[in-house]
Parts: C-alpha cells; sequence; structure tokens
C-alpha cells in the first residue's frame, strides 16, 4: 500500500464561531493555526527518500505502565528499590523489564530470576502483563493520532514498545521537525512515559535512530548514507542469531555490512526469511526497497478537529462548529457523510468515541449536529480532554439537487433525516424499511433491511406481471371442476363459489433447491377473472407424477387491481 499525499486545504471559517469555542483544524496543526481540514487527494506518492518517517520508542514501557498501576493502587515502592517483572521462561522465571535502582545492580532482561536474586537479594519481583501491555499500546496508538493518522505499531516486547508514524508533510505545522519532536516528547512525559524520537526518510532508519541514536535524532536525505554506517548491525532489526553471525564474521556495524560484496551475502541469506536477511533490511533502511506506514485501519479522508487551551469535560458546544467545518470540507470536494465519528483524547492518553450514521449521503451540518444529541452522555470525559476531533469514517459522492424553488430537498430527504433521527434515538437495528428481494418465489420477494443501510435497490423485473396485494399464507381453495392442464372452472374461496371466466397461464416456478426441502413442489400459477370482474392470483401446488403421494392443491395466493 502506498503512501499517498495527505495536503492540508483551508476551510473558510464556520459561522457562528467566537473566541470562546476555539476553530476546529486539522490533524497536526498547532494552536493556534485557524480552522483546516485535512482532506486526501489521488496525487502521486513521494519517493521513498522524500518520506519523512517518525519511529517513537518507548524504553521502560512495561515497567512504566506498571508502576503507574502499582502508584494507583497507593503500594507503590520507593524509586530506589531495585523492581523487576518477570515471565515465565523454559527453566524458570526470567526477567522482562527492570527499573533504573535494578540496571544499577548489575539486573539485565534475559536473565534467570534466581540468578539476578543472587545479585541483588533486594530486588522485588512482579509477573508482567504482556496482554496488558499489547492493549495499552493499542490505545496509546490511537490516542497518538492527535499528531499523525497514518500511525501504526511498531511492535511490544521485553526490549521496549514502538510506534511508527508517516509524518510526511506534517512537521512544518509545529514549527519544524525539532519541535515537532519535542511537543510529542512533553506530551508523553505527562503521561509518565520515557520516550527516544527519531525522523528519518525510512522507517528502518527512523528504528535505528530511535534505539541507537540520540533521544531526538533528525536525519535528512543526504546524510542518510553517512548516519547509519556507524550504526551496529542489531540497527537493521535482525533476530539475535543473525546478529550473532555477522558479529561472529567481524561485521559489527552496517558500514561493515556495506563493504562487503553483495553477491556474496546474498548467497549465504537466500534462503533466510525477512526478518533474518541481512541485505533486504539494509534495502529498507536505505530506501531501495518499500516499507509503507500500514495503520491497522485506513484515516479517514475528511477530518477536522478543535484543540481547547483547556481541559474541559462537555464537548457538546464544540459539535456544532465541528460540524459546520466538516460539512464545507464535503461540499468542497463533493462528498457527503454516511458514518461519523467523534472522538475526545483525554489528557490521561485515553481516547473514547461516539459514532453516528446517515442512510443517505448528506452534507447538512444542522442535521449531522442532530445525530449525536443523545449520544455524547455515552462520552467518558476521565480527568478532561483537550482535543475533539470529527471525522467521516465513510463518504460517498453526491450531487447537488434543488427539488423546490426556495431551495430545499424534497420528500426524499425528509425522509432520511427522519431515518437517520429514529435510527440515532432507537438504534440503527430497530428501524426498518420493505424492499425488494431477488428471488422468483413470490413470497421471498420482500425483506425488510436495515433503513440505514440506504435506498433500496429496485429489483429487475420480470416479463409476467405480479399482483399489488399477496396472501400470506396463500388461501387454499375448494376446486369444484378443474379444466385439465387448467385452472379450476369454478372453485369455493372464502364460502363463495367462483365462476372463472378468464385465465391466463400457467407460469411454472419451481422450488429454490439450495433452500427448500426435498419434498417442496412445484407451481403453476394462472392469472383468473371471476364472474364479479375480480382478478386474482391461482396457484397449483404440485402435479399428480410428481410422485409426492398426494394430490395437488389450489390456493389464492393474491388480487390484482
Amino acid at each position: 500500500m502506498s503512501i499517498k499525499d495527505k495536503l492540508p486545504v483551508l476551510a473558510p471559517p464556520a459561522p457562528g464561531f467566537n473566541d470562546r469555542h476555539p476553530k476546529p483544524e486539522p490533524v497536526g496543526s498547532p494552536p493556534d493555526v485557524p480552522a483546516q481540514t485535512e482532506v486526501e487527494t489521488t496525487a502521486s506518492a513521494p519517493t521513498s527518500l522524500n518520506r519523512r518517517i517518525l519511529s517513537l520508542y518507548l524504553p521502560q514501557f512495561s515497567m512504566e505502565r506498571a508502576q503507574r498501576a502499582w502508584a494507583q493502587r497507593g503500594d507503590a515502592p520507593p524509586e530506589d528499590v531495585p523492581q523487576a517483572l518477570v515471565t515465565e521462561g523454559p527453566h524458570g522465571r526470567v526477567i522482562y523489564a527492570v527499573n533504573r535502582a535494578a540496571q544499577a545492580e548489575g539486573v539485565h532482561i534475559g536473565g534467570r530470576a534466581v540468578d539476578m536474586r543472587a545479585l541483588c537479594p533486594v530486588l522485588q519481583l512482579e509477573y508482567a502483563d504482556i496482554a496488558g501491555d499489547r492493549a495499552a499500546l493499542g490505545r496509546l496508538m490511537q490516542w497518538s493520532r492527535r499528531w499523525c493518522p497514518w500511525t501504526a505499531l511498531d511492535g511490544v516486547n521485553a526490549q521496549g514498545a514502538g510506534l511508527v508514524m508517516d509524518t510526511t508533510g506534517s512537521a512544518h505545522l509545529w514549527g519544524g521537525e525539532e519541535a515537532f519532536l519535542r511537543e510529542i516528547e512533553g506530551r508523553l512525559s505527562t503521561l509518565g512515559l520515557s520516550a527516544q524520537l527519531a525522523i528519518a526518510p525510512t522507517h528502518g532508519a527512523a528504528w535505528a535512530l530511535a534505539r541507537f541514536g540520540a533521544v531526538r535524532a533528525c536525519c535528512a536525505s543526504d546524510a542518510l548514507d553517512l548516519r547509519m554506517s556507524n550504526m551496529p548491525v542489531r540497527a537493521l532489526r535482525l533476530g539475535g542469531d543473525t546478529v550473532l553471525l555477522l558479529q561472529r564474521l567481524g561485521l559489527k556495524s552496517v558500514g561493515d555490512l556495506v563493504a562487503v560484496p553483495r553477491l556474496s551475502l546474498a548467497r549465504r541469506f537466500q534462503k533466510a526469511p525477512l526478518g533474518e536477511n541481512p541485505l533486504l533490511r539494509l534495502d529498507q533502511m536505505m530506501g531501495r526497497l518499500a516499507e509503507p506506514v500500514s495503520p491497522p485501519e485506513d484515516p479517514p479522508r475528511f477530518h477536522v478537529q478543535a484543540r481547547l487551551p483547556d481541559p474541559v469535560q462537555d464537548p457538546t458546544p464544540h459539535v456544532p462548529e465541528l460540524c459546520q467545518a466538516l460539512c464545507q470540507a464535503l461540499d468542497g470536494a463533493g462528498f457527503g457523510a454516511r458514518r461519523l465519528r467523534l472522538t475526545v483524547y483525554r489528557s490521561d492518553g485515553e481516547v473514547s468515541h461516539v459514532e453516528a450514521a446517515t442512510s443517505a449521503a448528506s452534507r447538512d451540518a444542522a442535521h449531522l449536529t442532530r445525530l449525536f444529541e443523545g449520544k455524547l452522555d455515552r462520552i467518558d470525559p476521565g480527568f478532561g480532554f483537550d482535543l475533539i476531533t470529527l471525522a467521516a469514517q465513510q463518504a460517498e459522492k453526491i450531487q447537488t439537487r434543488h427539488v423546490n424553488l426556495d431551495g430545499r430537498g424534497g420528500g426524499e430527504a425528509d425522509l432520511a433525516h427522519l431515518i437517520d433521527r429514529l435510527s440515532a434515538r432507537f438504534g440503527p437495528e430497530k428501524l426498518r424499511r420493505p424492499a425488494m428481494h431477488e428471488s422468483h418465489i413470490p413470497e421471498r420477494r420482500e425483506a425488510w433491511p436495515p433503513a440505514m443501510a440506504g435506498r433500496p435497490r429496485k429489483p429487475s423485473t420480470g416479463a409476467a406481471p405480479r399482483p399489488i396485494r399477496l396472501f400470506d399464507p396463500p388461501e387454499e381453495v375448494r376446486v369444484i371442476y378443474a379444466v385439465p392442464e387448467g385452472p379450476p372452472a369454478q372453485f369455493v374461496w372464502r364460502h363463495i363459489t367462483h365462476k372463472v371466466v378468464r385465465f391466463a397461464g400457467p407460469e411454472r416456478i419451481s422450488p429454490q433447491w439450495w433452500a427448500d426441502r426435498p419434498s417442496s413442489r412445484l407451481r403453476d400459477y394462472y392469472r383468473v377473472e371471476n364472474q364479479f370482474g375480480a382478478r386474482l392470483w391461482l396457484y397449483r401446488e404440485g402435479v399428480m407424477e410428481d410422485r409426492q403421494g398426494r394430490e395437488p392443491r389450489w390456493c389464492v395466493h393474491g388480487s390484482f387491481a
């Protein structure tokens, strides 16, 4: 998947903005920038060395998360007490994470707990919550999208946790890459997380700088070769066995590896997978092999946000302005929203959101605002949030049509708005609408899909006419006299004797073998007119030679106008 350019497009300020309610801004814009909306374009993706990839490394993520949990329970030990997290290994407990006091005592990751306890008798041990670490990193990834929508996980293990962002074209909104890194580092420090950050033209280079470079590092494209040549071979994201093999061969740095002829290395590692092939990892680091940032879900195409000077508890006053700014962006691109997500970014690093949907694409700001009524109470504000975003998770192309002279829409738009409001209040699964279904069995042509699924598609119509009214279930009739190979000449239905004066047919409809039982019988339908002028739709179920062991029966299935 190639990374597309993300060009910020200025949107005119929405009416009703004032100093009290901050204006919506695009993702990645500083607090003093006017309202903006990000719109993805279909421009060609930048070359690999023109991209800017940010690697966020959290070396003490597991331990810092555990320390915060201990502090919330009120039993956190002093910082000068050696602490370690352990996991079960093949030969007993193994050290998974340590604090600074334990590091000073010589306790290291990967060592056996009994050996480390012998080295440091006062070492306190707790079991690591690896599943909780993965879940917490996923929540942190969602929260980190306040800076860049193209954010993905970069792994979590005993060596730490990481995130990766494609910040191409975004850092200048924060005053440059250095200021951008300081902003991220400062925000994470308020969450109690120590971080090392780096920006480089490739994912591999940024990963290496974040873990083996300075706390904050920026690498330009023309300096990539020089900066990477001094990196150890571990910076190539290789497995431990491969790193050990290269070191035994005297290849201790990336520069040493570059100096070796590629042919000899290619022969040695030709069957190695990506994570164990130093040549492939080297090509990724140097931008010769593509490595796009792949978030779990594509960022929304239309996205606006409001940055607040102080944390607040209620997003209600800001929803109308956000909807107005989003609709301006949708209108400019000729799109309408089908699914909306309102997200609040809490000051404690958590994210909470609510969603709304429409039965038809819409860019009516007042209507979209009403869809969030009664839903905002579901948001957990925590200790407050300072960022609110509104995104069109699903958008469709629409054409503007003015039905009335006053410029307002007609009944179709009013029906769509009514469906949206009722679904928002009672739930989308509670409201359904009739729709025709593709089936040659008459009683199966009518379905009741969710109303939010949009306007039902009309099925293809056959040549044979269908009655305007169907009886459910079909009503059986008593035949007095039947014409051979034709409809009954007389029959009793609803205690009245009917004489057939005209008929058309038959139209044979066979059972659906994939849905019906083997004992189901075919039907022969007739359009008949009785002596009173009523036109009915009759059918004979089964024929004598179908070997079902019972007589065919006649039923009235519908009536024509």
